[in-house]
Order: structure tokens, then C-alpha cells, then sequence
């Protein structure tokens, strides 16, 4: 490898890592907020699931790798700069606590980078639309949907139970939907790395096409379960307690609902947000008592956040590329 391949490779593994501690809270917040899990068995519980789902297929990063721009334009360069943009969208809302999409962030830096470098021309604008954008706006609203239905249902069948035993028997059901959400959760992002790591390989000429190998798949799994163990508390105090005053069966709600939602999206190769999805959920848990369920004020934060990712994501990949071009970096 050279030494340009090697440090975009340690940008992708950072990237995971971040992406780890990001969203923590995704998997895990909801649990913690009801006291289902301690915090450090939550930790955990989230970092073993995580690195188990990153081995659940690979269709997300194809999508990666070689659905949104053509690969045969893409150079080390334009890879570099795209991590550099997701990056820095990630702890600029880390440090802010609002829980943004790290998918769409590597999606904006990549096709920022690819803008500039190579001309929107090399845009795979199906994948783009058909991948990216239609399930940016369809996931939430089916999570939002889905969790609200499920949420009136359980209301509905446990109608006039006592609260105390009923939320004992949803804090040991929690303890297998915090697991499964975990698990979802490593499926769908972890393969975002193996495809950005994928793509610098080829574009490196190092392999001959953008099928991932074996050795992306763990070093990808393990960047993203470490980062997890960190945890992301900032962003988890958001989505635990300030969204949504969560019980139990809500918690059990949302994330039975996101968890299933994203592997389906993940088997269908679409690398969809899991904060939109389990953000999603819980507000729809949240409106099953009401309009004054969800605390929208919140919720307006984190719905310009998602807005935003992708452009800002966008604009700092761009940027990121002029200024190593600038000092020779190619």
C-alpha cells in the first residue's frame, strides 16, 4: 500500500470509530433511559451486537462502493476528502448532542468530493435517488408509522393491566429489542466503512473490483464496536429523555420497530440513517398518548440536523478536497 492509501485507510477506521460513539445512542438510549440496562452492561450488550451485525451481509456497502458515483472517476484524493467531510459533520453535531445521520454524512462527503474532483457527471443518479433519497424521506415516516401503530396496539391489548408488573415483563423484553436494534444497527453502518475503504483499494488499483474483502469486513466490525463501547452520552441524553419520556413498552416500540426496519433496508442495499429511523420511533411511540406526547421542540432540532447533513456534509468534502489539492496531495 502506499502511503496516500494507508492514511485514507486510517481516515475510513476513524470515521467507523466516531461513527461508534455517534451512535451509541441508537442502540441503546432507549433502554438506558427506562433503566431496562444498566449504562455499562447496555455498553456492552451494544458493542458485541454491533460487531455481530457488521457480518450480516454486504449490500450496503456495493451501494457505497460502487451505486452512487462511478468508481472508475473516484481517485484516493476525492475518498480522503469525503471522510474529512463526514468526519467533521459528526462531531460538530457530537459536540452539539443532536443525532444526525453519520450515513448521510459519508453519502454528502462523497458526492461533494466527487463534485468537485470529477464533475457531477460522474453521478450514478439512480442509486442516488433510488438508494439515498427516496429512503431518506420513506424510512422515517414508515418508523414513525410502524412504531405508532405498534405502540396503540400494545396499549390496546394491555389495557387496564397494572402499570408495575407490565413494565417489569417490557424491561426483560428491552433487554432482547436493545439487542436486536444493536445488532441492526451494526449491519447497516459498519457497512458504510467497508464500502468507502473498498472504493480507495480500487481506486488505489489494489484490487480488481469493488467486491469487499474479507479483511474490510472485520476491520470495519471492530471500529465500529469499539467505538461503541465509548458511547456517545451527549447524544444518547437526547434521545433517551429529552425527545419522548420513554416507559418500557415505549422503549420496547421504537426499537423493535427500527431494528426491523433497518435490516430490511440494509438486505435492500439502501445505507439509510439509524438515528432518522430509531429518532423516528420513538417520536411515534411518543404520539400514541398525543400531540403532546413528543417534545417538538426537540424534535425540530433534530429534523434540521437531518436536513442539513448532507449539504453541510457536502460543502466541508468539497472543500476538504480543493485545500489537499492545493498543497499536492493527489
Amino acid at each position: 500500500m502506499t502511503l496516500l492509501l494507508v492514511a485514507v485507510v486510517a481516515l475510513a477506521v476513524a470515521f467507523d470509530y466516531i461513527n461508534g460513539f455517534h451512535d451509541t445512542a441508537n442502540a441503546i438510549a432507549t433502554s438506558v433511559a427506562t433503566r431496562a440496562l444498566r449504562p455499562q452492561y447496555a455498553l456492552l450488550m451494544a458493542t458485541v451486537f454491533n460487531f455481530a451485525g457488521a457480518f450480516a451481509g454486504t449490500a450496503v456497502a456495493n451501494t457505497i462502493g460502487k451505486g452512487l458515483v462511478d468508481e472508475h472517476t473516484t481517485t484516493q484524493v476525492i475518498v480522503a476528502a469525503a471522510l474529512l467531510g463526514a468526519i467533521t459533520w459528526n462531531l460538530v453535531t457530537w459536540l452539539l448532542g443532536l443525532p444526525s445521520s453519520s450515513s448521510h454524512a459519508l453519502i454528502g462527503g462523497l458526492l461533494g468530493s466527487t463534485a468537485i474532483a470529477a464533475g457531477t457527471g460522474s453521478f450514478k443518479m439512480d442509486g442516488i435517488v433510488n438508494k439515498v433519497l427516496v429512503p431518506l424521506v420513506s424510512s422515517p415516516l414508515v418508523g414513525f408509522s410502524v412504531a405508532l401503530v405498534l405502540m396503540v396496539a400494545l396499549t390496546w391489548i394491555f389495557r387496564g393491566s397494572d402499570r408495575k408488573p407490565l413494565g417489569r415483563i417490557f424491561k426483560r423484553l428491552q433487554v432482547f429489542s436493545a439487542g436486536y436494534m444493536a445488532f441492526a444497527h451494526g449491519s447497516n453502518d459498519a457497512q458504510k466503512t467497508m464500502g468507502i475503504i473498498t472504493l480507495a483499494l480500487f481506486a488505489a488499483g489494489v484490487i480488481p473490483n469493488t467486491d469487499v474483502p474479507a479483511w474490510v469486513i472485520v476491520m470495519a466490525a471492530t471500529a465500529i464496536s469499539l467505538g461503541t463501547a465509548v458511547g456517545g452520552w451527549r447524544i444518547m441524553n437526547t434521545m433517551g429523555n429529552r425527545v419522548v419520556e420513554l416507559e418500557p413498552i415505549h422503549g420496547f416500540a421504537a426499537e423493535a420497530t427500527a431494528a426491523t426496519v433497518l435490516l430490511v433496508t440494509a438486505r435492500l442495499g439502501m445505507p439509510v440513517s439509524t438515528t432518522h429511523v430509531i429518532s423516528s420511533a420513538i417520536m411515534g411511540v411518543g404520539s400514541a398518548r398525543g400531540i403532546r406526547g413528543v417534545k417538538w421542540g426537540v424534535a425540530r432540532r433534530i429534523l434540521i440536523a437531518w436536513v442539513l447533513t448532507i449539504p453541510a456534509a457536502a460543502t466541508v468534502g468539497a472543500l476538504a478536497w480543493v485545500v489537499l489539492n492545493a498543497v499536492g496531495i493527489r
